[in-house]
């Protein structure tokens, strides 16, 4: 096989004609000013959003059980055992095995024991709703950002699950 193209060789100049022609240029001695900056901040501490801690790694923590940031639905039902005309109802900001944390209008005293209700699953027309009962005292109280209202932590002393939805009857003994 032959090649159809083929390469023509450029003309060579002579090597004084190359000399001469190339002079030194003085070029003005500029060094730009740079400056690195990071194109992302970190202006907020790193946290996990939807993401179930049990599976990953989290940044080490003091406590002994782990908070999960949950906002679900709570009723304050009494008080020293007194019980609320108008149960209170309420957002838990977070809450752990042991313990929640929520805002609340009334100022609690530390080591007030209280009575919650706190909705855990709640499916439509109240089918299926799955409800911790828990007496708890009072742990630690701070000023919210809200005026007015204070940030309560309580932790848990008795916990009772209860469900309002029936068995079906399959699983009643006969």
């Amino acid at each position: 096989m032959s090649a159809t193209k083929r390469i023509t060789p450029f003309e060579t100049a002579p090597l004084e004609r190359l000399a001469s022609a190339a002079k030194p240029v003085a070029v003005p001695d500029r060094a730009p000013n740079l400056r690195v900056e990071p194109l992302l901040r970190d202006t907020q501490p790193r946290r996990f959003a939807r993401v179930p801690t049990h599976a990953i790694g989290v940044h080490p923590e003091h406590r002994e059980y782990p908070r999960a940031s949950l906002k679900l639905p709570m009723r304050l039902r009494s008080v020293n055992g007194v019980p609320e005309d108008f149960p209170i109802t309420l957002v838990t900001r977070d809450i752990s095995s042991t313990g929640v944390y929520f805002l609340c209008p009334k100022q609690l005293s530390i080591a007030t024991r209280i009575e919650l209700e706190i909705v855990l699953v709640s499916r439509p027309m109240g089918r299926g709703n799955v409800v911790i009962v828990t007496l708890a005292h009072v742990r630690r109280m701070e000023p919210a950002a809200m005026p007015g209202w204070y940030g309560i932590a309580a932790l848990f002393d008795d916990l009772q699950f209860d469900r309002d939805d029936g068995v079906p009857s399959r699983f009643l003994i006969s």
